[in-house]
């Protein structure tokens, strides 16, 4: 029993180092009143650890669901998704930060539910706030903080959950582009600085190729790995720079072939 055990932790172990998610042929279909629908289709993506993906798509082509498949909020129909390295952190494109709670509280929050004791919680939170450039905002309210800064204490809390995977579904979405842009540089500080595996739904065909890796083109519903790119544009990059346009403009004509393939508008 001890050797089939120690077998089964090195098979993890040895897993981790050469995944943070694994998504085999996962398809996933939702049942309504005009009857079944399927979303995602044979979707099978890889993702290495410490690497950078950004899954890109159409509106409705099944991305939000795809990364709450990847979070365990939901189960796929068919096919099978592992996260060697443990349950994910996910960051949605609302901050969801509790108004009642100030911003070193909300992170608390998260601290507490992994089980940090007590008096470590306060010391980690400022040390988190400091990550994304918001020392000395723990005692400022929500409603005290802008929009871009709100995303900051979010991330910061999804930094928290002390997770090796980081999914992101569109979380900059709601921002103004200079403010977008602020956080575009943040995160890949961030990622570079902390190692991190980031799976990062967009819509956003330049901020997908400023951001990943790789970028990983979903055809429209139902959703299906219709191309990828690796992106290797020496990073820091910006949204401006002439190779992010060229490659952004070569993503863009496939993504509107695969509007006009679905008869999308």
């Amino acid at each position: 029993m001890a050797t089939t055990l120690a077998k089964a932790a090195e098979g993890i172990a040895a897993e981790q180092h050469q995944h943070a998610a694994r998504i085999e042929h996962v398809s996933k279909s939702f049942s309504g009143p005009a009857g079944t629908q399927l979303v995602l289709d044979d979707i099978s993506l890889d993702v290495a650890p410490g690497e950078f993906v950004t899954i890109l798509g159409a509106s409705g082509c099944g991305k939000s669901t795809l990364l709450n498949l990847v979070a365990g909020l939901d189960e796929p129909s068919v096919g099978s998704i592992r996260t060697p390295g443990g349950r994910p952190a996910l960051m949605f494109q609302e901050h969801a930060l509790f108004p009642w709670l100030t911003a070193g509280k909300n992170i608390e929050l998260a601290l507490r539910l992994r089980g940090v004791a007590k008096a470590e919680r306060k010391p980690e939170a400022e040390r988190l706030l400091e990550l994304v450039r918001l020392g000395g905002a723990y005692g400022k309210r929500v409603h005290e903080l802008s929009g871009g800064m709100r995303q900051r204490v979010a991330l910061a809390r999804a930094l928290a959950q002390d997770s090796r995977l980081l999914l992101m579904d569109e979380p900059f979405a709601a921002l103004d582009a200079i403010t977008r842009d602020v956080l575009h540089g943040e995160l890949t500080r961030i990622w570079a600085e902390t190692g991190l595996s980031v799976l990062f739904v967009t819509h956003n065909v330049r901020e997908a190729v400023r951001l990943a890796q790789r970028v990983v083109l979903l055809s429209s519903r139902p959703g299906r790995v219709a191309k990828e790119w690796t992106v290797g544009i020496p990073q820091p990059r910006r949204i401006e720079d002439a190779d992010v346009a060229e490659l952004s403009l070569e993503i863009t004509e496939h993504l509107r072939g695969e509007i006009r393939r679905h008869g999308q508008h």
